[in-house]
């Protein structure tokens, strides 16, 4: 039986006052969440630091502060400081935020993946760093930066972007820093799974401004779950590179200056755990000097130097999967010299206005004849054409080369002749014609220099020397005019050149330049008693 009487009352609150009460319970939730969050930055900091350097070996991270965004599943690392262990000031790297999260876009695929963004990041590197990096035996890929990297986050990083990034390297001396700035790079498409030899799924793109003036531009695609290492394919090129800050590095390893000049190149590399190929489409370098310097015979510096080159030349030179060619490479309005610091007196020859034009040079074989072709103004004075045929090849490479140099005021090698023969000129011109080639090691060829109205002893310039140099003098240009080609007045002999170059102990290079000099110094004045001569 239904009880009468009794009523029943429910609250009816307006429409507003629920949106209120709604958006009340929700503030509440996050505010707590927030509370959550807040409460565990600190311990998430710590857990997370530990675990990178765990993974790090030679460095260690610290992570100025971290904050979780528990709706966005998302995270921002500020103030990060990477340092050496060996070197530790100043910093390494130092990244003021950089943030982690999901990438929503790849939701619609049903790919829950997550991106890392770095802002503003700052490398860099001095000399002592560079000398603790290079003598470490742990190489880079083995360091655990990836493992460190993927620690930050649960998820596996398909975006990975730099924006806005600088690299500085500041060397011992007065020079100038190397250093890049507007660095720029992305990373797309970062898959979980093993790509199949040779197969770059990941798009790369990267861009930085070089030193003042200069740019470069990387396009192409890696795989960044190969073993041992990644592995990219890609485009770069390369605009108004200026060569002078590079001073620092060449001075010190090969013995090598280089002032103004500037680089253009564009090519394609491949660097990959069972392929590495640098296939250089075209480079240009446009008004540099560069001059080499030897030392006293028997330097340290220049034979440590010499053994780096060599081992160098020996690991790329035919060796499979490894690939260097230069389809056009060309210097122009440059000068070139070598300086002998190893004489008394020393002396200095050069070229300038010099042109060199080079094709299809490579570190294999199966690439085919390459070509270069030098011109120049020897001394400032007289023309000199130098072409030369290049076969890539072990031991050494084979080289046929032509050399032909005429119309050279004598007067502007007196330092030469002051060294070697002990004496300088008042006049005359010099010639030279060599035909030189290499093959297994061997150097065959001859050297043909040629004196033209030669004048050694000038009463006006060498009067504040003494008599018995001054009668030396004059005996040698006596005998230079009984040994003259009457009808021409000209002194020429031609010497014949052979010889191995491949010797361990000796660099090639310089091997084939002792032959010609040798053979250049039984030819410049036949019959004379040279003094001087090198020990």
């Amino acid at each position: 039986m239904a009880r009468r009487g009794v009523l029943h009352w429910r609250p009816t609150w307006p429409p507003s006052r629920r949106w209120w009460i709604a958006g009340a319970a929700v503030a509440v939730v996050v505010a707590l969440a927030y509370i959550v969050a807040f409460q565990l930055d600190e311990p998430m900091r710590r857990s997370m630091e530990s675990r990178m350097n765990a993974a790090l070996k030679g460095y260690k991270v610290s992570i100025g502060h971290l904050d979780f965004h528990p709706f966005g599943f998302s995270l921002d690392l500020k103030d990060v400081v990477v340092r050496q262990d060996q070197a530790p000031d100043p910093p390494v790297a130092s990244i003021p935020r950089l943030s982690a999260s999901v990438e929503w876009r790849q939701l619609i695929r049903a790919r829950v993946v997550g991106e890392i963004e770095i802002v503003e990041p700052s490398v860099n590197l001095n000399l002592t760093q560079a000398r603790e990096e290079a003598k470490d035996p742990v190489p880079v890929e083995k360091k655990g930066w990836q493992e460190a990297l993927e620690a930050i986050y649960p998820l596996k990083i398909n975006l990975f972007t730099i924006r806005d990034g600088t690299f500085v390297y500041t060397d011992a001396g007065p020079y100038k820093p190397l250093h890049l700035r507007q660095v720029n790079v992305e990373a797309s498409n970062i898959r979980n799974v093993k790509s199949q030899e040779r197969t770059y799924p990941s798009e790369v793109h990267a861009s930085a401004q070089v030193f003042e003036h200069g740019s470069l531009k990387i396009d192409g695609n890696a795989d960044f779950l190969a073993e041992p290492h990644p592995g990219i394919l890609a485009d770069i090129s390369l605009q108004g590179i200026e060569l002078d800050y590079f001073r620092p590095l060449t001075s010190r390893f090969a013995n090598v200056t280089i002032k103004g000049g500037l680089l253009g190149a564009d090519g394609r590399v491949e660097y990959a755990p069972t392929v590495k190929t640098a296939d250089l489409r075209h480079a240009e370098i446009s008004g540099v000097d560069v001059e080499y310097v030897h030392e006293v015979k028997g330097a340290a510096p220049e034979k440590q130097a010499a053994r780096k080159v060599v081992q160098t030349t020996e690991k790329v030179s035919e060796k499979p999967g490894v690939l260097v060619k230069i389809g056009e490479f060309d210097v122009v309005r440059s000068t070139l010299a070598f300086v002998n610091r190893g004489t008394n007196p020393p002396y200095r020859l050069f070229l300038t206005d010099t042109a060199i034009h080079a094709r299809n040079i490579s570190s294999q074989s199966a690439e085919g004849l390459g070509n270069i072709e030098l011109t120049g103004k020897f001394m400032d004075s007289g023309p000199a054409v130098v072409k030369a045929r290049f076969q890539p090849g072990k031991p050494t490479p084979g080289v046929e080369a032509q050399i032909r140099i005429t119309g050279v005021d004598m007067t502007r090698m007196n330092d030469l002749w002051k060294a070697y023969v002990k004496v300088d000129v008042a006049g005359g011109e010099f010639a030279l014609y060599s035909e030189l080639g290499v093959k297994d090691g061997m150097m065959s060829g001859y050297v043909k220099p040629l004196l033209k109205d030669v004048n050694v002893y000038d009463p006006a310039q060498d009067k504040k020397k003494n008599i018995v140099r001054r009668a030396y003098e004059a005996v040698v240009g006596a005998m230079s005019t009984v040994l003259e080609n009457r009808p021409r007045e000209e002194l020429a002999t031609r010497v014949d050149v052979s010889g191995r170059i491949d010797k361990p102990e000796v660099r090639p290079v310089v091997a084939a330049a002792r032959l010609f000099q040798n053979a250049f110094l039984k030819a410049i004045l036949p019959g004379f008693e040279r003094r001087g001569r090198e020990r």
